[in-house]
């Protein structure tokens, strides 16, 4: 699945990985758009959304702080 992923769409994947790997828990948009560049938390979520979309993240809550990496 990650293998369909644009350049963007994969530095938030590297950036939730390893967040989750070190505090056990996914970042609020706005730490993502810290840790890529992007200032637009619209941006973000339109990425995260299509990451969703694809299956290569899931979410246990409304916010993504509640994302987990897919199957």
């Amino acid at each position: 699945m990650a293998d369909h992923l644009t350049g963007r769409q994969m530095g938030n994947l590297r950036c939730i990985t390893g967040w989750i790997a070190e505090y056990g828990e996914g970042l609020t948009i706005r730490e993502i758009g810290r840790s890529v560049g992007l200032s637009s938390t619209s941006s973000v979520a339109y990425q995260l959304r299509h990451m969703e979309q694809a299956g290569v993240i899931t979410r246990t809550g409304r916010n993504w702080r509640s994302c987990l990496l897919g199957d």
